[in-house]
């Protein structure tokens, strides 16, 4: 196989899987994606003396391709990051995929074992939601975020159910295409990998009935630019521009108003909270409004306690030997209590610096939004917020694409959710419109009614099957009232979590352990 043809085949690869990512993709083809790949493996792996590293470099090439396809968005706000990030994230699957390819011809000579990409890669996808350098945003099961209907079995599985689903369709289809001797047989059990999920999933979303006492909730989106106006306006500005579009909407059935992530810019010292502008005002504003609470995100300091000077996440002041904490935080705001949720899944690069020393130089590529850098101070877990007997999980943006995360909240009680975030950064690309489709997977897994406000859009109101049944333009000042149905029911995912990513990480080792061996004693025989 010639040079050019071997790159043609690993660029197709990336095509295909892009091609297939939402919002505007057909998803169809993510089935099939991997399948140049796949033959580029098993023909170099067939090779008497195969060239250390090709498969590697071909595998970088697909990858770099779907990642530059469907991420350049984050170019928005950092080239330099936008570049590190997406070399960084291409060389790591490209490893995942050579490691694959090392066990598939050293643990079974090449002839079999194409169910440890499988495994392989669930385990980085499992690594991805829960180490520094997260970035769970191309973890295969979002593919069908677009497709909600297809995948109402997320209830059961998590987005890593999809990811199996990629995976072992492609895999068939390839075996079916260019390994089987009984092509019918091998069609009919990669057709049914793919239809029989299918038709299960849409009789769950057809007989699907939502569960739960209505809700009313108020969505605020008030639309200030991120570079303009966020970090410039003054704190009776901001408010202004979230009250005033809030106010026509209240009834005396409005339980909760919502305004996005970082709405209150006021620098607020937790210890003094009740004294600043922005909190006495919306004191003053539920007093109008007693049945209902306010639920914002604000810019958060606190004082670091004595003794935890060393916590990575503490800053200290330039002018006195003093520390200091910065938080992402979600404020619920009654008329006599304040309660707090410090946002836990950071986003690498803006909201956390790398703390291993042998990365740590990228954070001079830091992403600045909002005139400082560093790592915030998180919650150590999930923590609901409460109001009028009901219990909600508040996700600060990026941690909507956590699935397994969002399950804490719901295990601690939340009979809703709410997603607050700020998507301006990026811009009228296709990241905010994917982050928006991302919560309904949220709401399929948890069966959860979700409520989203993002400062300039898309904001919406979600179903229990994932649904968007009401949502705002982009970049326009605006609130929207509907109601939210509660649900105390837990699903199967709920309650056992990402244990399809746990057991892939297990086996992962285990594999790895054999090939290790198997290598050593080939070279004592």
């Amino acid at each position: 196989m010639r040079v050019i043809t071997k790159v043609s085949l690993a660029l197709l690869s990336g095509l295909l899987i892009a091609a297939a990512w939402p919002t505007s993709g057909l998803a169809p083809l993510a089935f099939v994606a991997f399948i140049p790949l796949l033959l580029l493996q098993d023909r170099i792996g067939d090779r008497e003396n195969p060239e250390k590293g090709k498969m590697f470099l071909l595998a970088f090439v697909t990858f770099l391709t779907w990642n530059s396809l469907t991420t350049w968005w984050v170019w928005k706000t950092t080239a330099a990051g936008t570049i590190g990030m997406i070399l960084l994230n291409s060389v790591f699957m490209a490893i995942v995929f050579w490691v694959f390819h090392l066990v598939k011809t050293k643990l079974y000579e090449n002839k079999k074992g194409y169910y440890v990409l499988i495994i392989f890669v669930l385990a980085f996808e499992y690594l991805h939601l829960n180490w520094q350098l997260n970035w769970p945003w191309l973890n295969l099961g979002n593919v069908f975020s677009h497709y909600h209907t297809w995948v109402q079995w997320y209830e059961w599985t998590g987005t890593a159910g999809g990811t199996v689903w990629v995976l072992t369709s492609n895999i068939l289809i390839y075996k079916w295409l260019f390994k089987s001797k009984n092509h019918l047989k091998s069609a009919a059990l990669a057709t049914a990998v793919i239809v029989i999920p299918l038709i299960v999933s849409k009789i769950m979303y057809h007989s699907y009935k939502e569960i739960g006492n209505e809700v009313e909730v108020v969505v605020v989106q008030p639309n200030l630019d991120p570079y303009l106006e966020e970090f410039t306006l003054t704190p009776p500005q901001i408010l202004k521009r979230n009250l005033e579009v809030a106010a026509p909407l209240m009834t005396e059935n409005t339980r909760f108003v919502v305004s996005p992530e970082s709405a209150i810019q006021e620098d607020i010292w937790l210890e003094n909270i009740d004294r600043f502008y922005s909190i006495r005002e919306l004191r003053r504003y539920i007093d109008t409004f007693p049945q209902s609470c306010y639920v914002v995100g604000i810019s958060a300091l606190g004082l670091v306690p004595k003794g935890e000077e060393d916590d990575f996440a503490a800053r200290k002041f330039y002018d006195a030997d003093e520390y200091y904490y910065a938080y992402n935080t979600a404020a619920l705001i009654t008329k006599d209590d304040i309660q707090l949720y410090h946002k836990s899944k950071l986003t690498p690069g803006v909201e956390a610096m790398p703390s291993w020393w042998v990365i740590r130089p990228l954070a001079n590529m830091a992403v600045d939004l909002g005139g400082t850098t560093g790592t915030l101070k998180k919650d150590a877990e999930a923590r609901v917020l409460s109001f009028d007997n009901h219990k909600v999980g508040t996700l600060i943006c990026y941690e909507s694409a956590f699935g397994g995360y969002v399950t804490e909240f719901v295990r601690k009680g939340a009979d809703m959710l709410f997603v607050i975030t700020n998507d301006g950064w990026w811009g009228n690309t296709p990241g905010h419109r994917q982050h928006l489709e991302f919560s309904s997977l949220r709401a399929i897994e948890t069966r959860r009614s979700i409520a989203r406000s993002a400062n300039t859009g898309i904001s919406a109101f979600i179903n229990q099957r994932g649904d968007i049944v009401e949502k705002t333009k982009y970049w326009e000042q605006t609130a929207i009232r509907n109601v939210l149905k509660t649900n105390d029911k837990q699903t199967f995912y709920v309650r056992y979590g990402d244990y399809i990513y746990k057991v892939s990480a297990f086996l992962t080792a285990l594999l790895l352990v054999m090939t290790f061996v198997r290598v050593i004693t080939k070279k004592n025989e």
